[in-house]
């Protein structure tokens, strides 16, 4: 199970499952943690402030066997929330490379995906939502967020290079609206798997 600390207000955050904490130092806003090994069945996710140690959070899932899952930690602080996706890791086909989008943006509203001056890849993903993994062609650029059914940017992530035989998570985080520097909104991508 991988871990993304997707929101923007929180403090440095830990993670539990059940009693077990997974990381080492806080997590900070947008900070990935790769995967880990964890025991199958249902299990407590618990999430707490790294400073004071009060739980932030309790969730729990039930996790099978041979199965790889990302969870993202979302919404403001005043609203925290999980999101457990199954990570579906297949090898691309010659030449290609597998993408899924993730909207973790509590307030950017439905947008798409894609690479500048290409195609999109992915359309009309609110908050929350994401898209299967799909496979596109390895390439280098910058990758593009744009409000639904526009062309008008919300974020960019330039020089990304999107390698043949490689699985990725690309996901929106942040706030559209705030005047905060470190809470705006912005794309990061992570490698689950290369073949």
């Amino acid at each position: 199970m991988a871990f993304i600390q997707a929101s923007p207000d929180e403090p440095p955050v830990n993670l539990f499952l059940n009693n077990n904490q997974v990381n080492f130092n806080g997590l900070l806003f947008d900070d990935y943690l790769g995967y880990i090994r964890a025991y199958t069945g249902l299990r407590t996710f618990n999430i707490d402030n790294a400073s004071t140690m009060s739980q932030i959070l309790s969730d729990t899932a039930h996790l099978y066997q041979n199965q790889y899952y990302t969870m993202f930690m979302v919404n403001k602080a005043a609203t925290p929330q999980t999101l457990l996706l199954n990570d579906t890791l297949k090898k691309p086909a010659s030449g290609n490379a597998i993408i899924r989008f993730v909207n973790v943006s509590p307030d950017a509203g439905a947008v798409d995906l894609g690479i500048q001056g290409g195609a999109k890849w992915v359309l009309n993903k609110g908050f929350k939502g994401h898209s299967a993994f799909i496979s596109v062609t390895a390439t280098s650029g910058t990758l593009q967020v744009t409000q639904a059914g526009t062309s008008t940017v919300l974020a960019t992530l330039p020089a990304t290079q999107l390698t043949a035989g490689s699985v990725y998570t690309i996901w929106l985080y942040g706030l559209s609206n705030t005047t905060v520097t470190g809470e705006k909104l912005g794309i990061n991508i992570a490698a689950n798997a290369n073949y």
